[in-house]
């Protein structure tokens, strides 16, 4: 198997649809959607999860604890780097995001960091979904933000 990193446009800008997409969710507080984005059997780890499989772990586990706490999240698509298999049925995304964390004090502060999704599909002409993330921060950046905002779905 050859994987590559010279990815046809089509590929690369489904994929870059997607995560504009999903960073329109996490902004949002949007879980609803988010969860169509995903594979039910994804297996992710995290900031505040270990190794968990099954995408109700996922939001429950992960995202519940982050999405409400922070503001202005989105990914930075300037970033992506997308490679795909031979067969064009798995990729992997790696990119960079923005956030805005919120201290104890409730001021405000830069929340940094990258994440990495892997995606499969059943064939090529359909949808892409996440069947693994890693999100994490920037090294230096704080773990914890205070924000409460609340969920849209």
């Amino acid at each position: 198997m050859t994987f590559t990193w010279d990815v046809p446009e089509e590929d690369r800008a489904a994929i870059a649809h997607w995560f504009a997409t999903w960073s329109d969710q996490v902004a949002a507080v949007d879980f609803a959607p988010a969860m169509d984005l995903f594979a039910d059997n994804i297996a992710s780890f995290g900031t505040h999860m270990d190794v968990v499989e099954g995408l109700e772990a996922l939001a429950t586990n992960q995202w519940r604890n982050v999405w409400p706490t922070i503001e202005d999240f989105r990914w930075r698509l300037e970033t992506l780097k997308v490679g795909v298999s031979p067969d064009r049925r798995f990729a992997i995304g790696i990119i960079a995001f923005s956030s805005t964390g919120i201290a104890a004090d409730g001021s405000r502060f830069d929340r940094p960091g990258r994440g990495t999704v892997a995606f499969a599909r059943s064939a090529i002409d359909a949808p892409w979904k996440g069947v693994h993330t890693h999100v994490s921060l920037n090294p230096g950046t704080p773990q914890k933000s205070h924000g409460a905002r609340p969920a849209k779905s």
